[in-house]
């Protein structure tokens, strides 16, 4: 359950921006998730609601899902990334290590596992609401 350390980290980098920013108070906090990286958005909500103290106490966590494009490198074509084309265990393999999409992911054009992920990888702090 890497949700978990994902939380963990999440707090501490809204901790450090709340300083830096010099602000008394946090309301809400928004989470974006790439597709590619399979985060359970339920189990992700949990983890900051459990984890969450001090200024982050009782903070709103909104938690959006960002889409995964995937551009293939030998014919051009584009696609969607959707774990729903793979098997479970190739979904939960690449839910723990999403580097290791090339080996359970082709190009639906030409076959080809050499594609680059054109957006929706990682996960990023959208925006932060506070009160200075």
């Amino acid at each position: 359950m890497h949700e978990w350390a994902l939380a963990e980290s999440i707090l501490v980098s809204v901790q450090q921006i709340a300083e830096q920013e010099h602000l008394q108070s946090v309301s809400e906090i928004t989470i974006r998730v790439g597709a590619l990286q399979q985060i359970e958005p339920s189990i992700l909500q949990f983890a900051l609601k459990q984890m969450s103290e001090g200024l982050l106490k009782g903070v709103k966590f909104r938690i959006l899902k960002a889409k995964s494009t995937l551009k293939c490198r030998v014919c051009g074509a584009t696609w969607q990334y959707s774990s729903k084309k793979l098997g479970k265990a190739d979904a939960e393999a690449i839910h723990f290590v999403p580097e290791a999409a090339h080996t359970y992911i082709k190009c639906p054009k030409c076959g080809s596992p050499d594609f680059e992920i054109a957006s929706g990888r990682g996960v990023w702090l959208e925006d932060i609401k506070g009160v200075k």
